[in-house]
């Protein structure tokens, strides 16, 4: 893959065709984790992870792979990485692990997760799926913490609460902001809210990037008329 193909396969991961953004997939766990910006940290590190080494596994056994049972076969390598991320956080992020709950087994239902492996990395060499991979989990995760940063700073008034549970330490209440906020942004209905306010933010800015390319060619000039 050339250097022109890498930034095009980076850009459609992080904005193009974010899976959470654009493709609305995955909105299970990112609706329901993202109350703090740990948490969004924390699941999308763990969705990077699965993303980035299912496409690796996927394109290369895909010659040995049987078209009439890929999905299954896909599937087990997903549920596999995500057995071994879920050890890997209870062993080294017990409090993080907890936060997160049942939503790390849950990356396994990730259909952005499955539908790479079908679509991209079941198709391409392992260097381009690794790209692929490493684009899309890196769209999702930054999503999730962006969500997760914003709805922790409009409903209670902080930044990187709990952020202990990566680093280590006494339990913090992070970056105080201010002494209260909005708390409907931390319930469910604000999960919602963000994710709509993200969506039209979005469309927004590719709206205004389109206009300013219109503007920007050249005019042929009118046919002259007797």
């Amino acid at each position: 893959m050339n250097a022109s193909g890498l930034m095009s396969r980076l850009k459609n991961g992080l904005w193009f065709e974010n899976p959470g953004l654009v493709q609305l997939l995955g909105l299970c766990p990112l609706l329901a984790v993202t109350s703090t910006f740990v948490n969004g940290l924390g699941l999308g590190i763990a969705t990077l992870l699965v993303l980035l080494m299912s496409n690796t596994l996927v394109s290369a056994t895909r010659r040995w792979i049987l078209s009439e049972i890929r999905i299954p076969i896909y599937v087990l390598i997903i549920a596999s990485l995500v057995t071994c991320i879920e050890l890997i956080f209870e062993a080294f992020f017990p409090d993080l692990d907890r936060s997160l709950g049942i939503f790390i087994p849950l990356i396994v239902t990730n259909c952005a997760i499955v539908a790479r492996a079908e679509l991209f990395a079941s198709r391409n060499a392992i260097g381009p799926s690794i790209i692929d991979g490493l684009a899309m989990g890196t769209g999702f995760a930054l999503l999730l913490m962006a969500i997760g940063a914003f709805r922790e700073l409009v409903g209670s008034g902080t930044l990187f609460s709990g952020i202990d549970m990566l680093i280590g330490g006494e339990a913090t209440r992070g970056l105080v902001i201010t002494d209260g906020g909005w708390l409907l942004a931390i319930l469910p209905p604000g999960a919602f809210f963000s994710l709509a306010l993200a969506i039209a933010a979005k469309n927004a800015i590719d709206r205004r990037q389109r206009k300013k390319s219109r503007d920007a060619m050249p005019r042929r000039p009118r046919a002259l008329t007797k």
